[in-house]
């Protein structure tokens, strides 16, 4: 029989373990930011690409080019301040960042579990877990979703929620917030967002990259909105993650950690569930090692 103290152990036990796991990430990061390799899986390959494109010609790499900048103008204004310092400081502030964005979308007791899956979004510093996080915070704060237009862009169709349920004032704030970004945006660098479009619209017509999953967008956005629809006229919203993850513009492998938006959506269901579970399992290995094993005795001969 599980106890309540034995749960609360549980809990305890799997807090400590995400605790150790994250800071042996954040140490290993930090340790390999001031060895960093272009173009290998050290530490840092993704984030390396904003770090690097306040200190040279944005837009200049195509998608699926090491080094290639693909987010808005606006992106790269609001995260200056940061990306100013150098590459190590950078670093270790983007890894706590993901790793913090990633405990508040899984809580402190799922966040082990979860640790596995975005490994490697926290060691590059890919930006999917950010937006899971603005995806779950979009329904009650729709303005978030300006996060997601202005980077990846094609995950907007996750939009279609908002006008599948009549929630027009929710799509108006989402849209607008965005409107007003760009318009900031453009009014101090115009010239980079004509850069930008060019870009989107370059890439827009180009195969999948190599090393990515190779469906074409044209391909799967149909189906993400059509699933954004359904979502939102049966009221799904574990679904809108999986929505984003059908509709990025590349699909990489790191690309599958913006499903664990789906977990801090149903975090207590899950959390329910899960910490039984694991509170029973010494109690079924004593009852393995405790049942009699039966003897073989020889059948007497005829």
């Amino acid at each position: 029989m599980i106890t309540d103290r034995s749960l609360i152990n549980t809990r305890l036990l799997l807090i400590m373990l995400g605790g150790v796991g994250a800071g042996l990430i954040l140490a290993f990061s930090v340790v390999g930011s001031g060895h960093f390799d272009s173009g290998s899986m050290g530490a840092g390959q993704d984030a390396r690409a904003y770090w690097g494109a306040l200190r040279s010609f944005p837009y200049a790499l195509d998608a699926g080019t090491y080094g290639a900048y693909l987010y808005s103008p606006a992106y790269l204004q609001i995260l200056s301040p940061v990306l100013s310092l150098p590459w190590q400081q950078f670093l270790a502030i983007w890894t706590v960042l993901t790793i913090a964005t990633l405990l508040v979308l899984t809580g402190p007791v799922l966040f082990v579990f979860a640790l596995p899956l975005a490994f490697f979004e926290i060691w590059g510093g890919n930006i999917h877990l950010l937006l899971a996080l603005a995806i779950v915070l979009g329904f009650r704060w729709p303005a978030t979703w300006s996060i997601v237009l202005l980077t990846k862009v094609t995950p907007g169709v996750g939009l279609l929620w908002f006008a599948a349920r009549r929630e027009w004032r929710a799509l108006v704030i989402a849209l607008g917030t965005t409107a007003a970004i760009v318009v900031g945006s453009w009014l101090i660098q115009p010239g980079l967002w004509q850069l930008w479009l060019d870009l989107l619209l370059r890439e827009a017509g180009n195969p999948p990259a190599p090393g990515a999953l190779a469906i074409p967008l044209i391909v799967r956005l149909p189906i993400a909105a059509a699933l954004a629809v359904y979502a939102g006229h049966t009221n799904r919203k574990w679904l809108m993650p999986v929505v984003a993850l059908i509709s990025m513009p590349v699909l990489w492998g790191g690309s599958v950690s913006v499903l664990i938006g789906c977990v801090a959506i149903e975090r207590e269901r899950i959390e329910s569930l899960v910490v039984p579970a694991v509170a029973g399992i010494p109690g079924w290995f004593r009852r393995r090692l405790e049942r009699p094993r039966s003897r073989w005795i020889p059948e007497p001969e005829a």
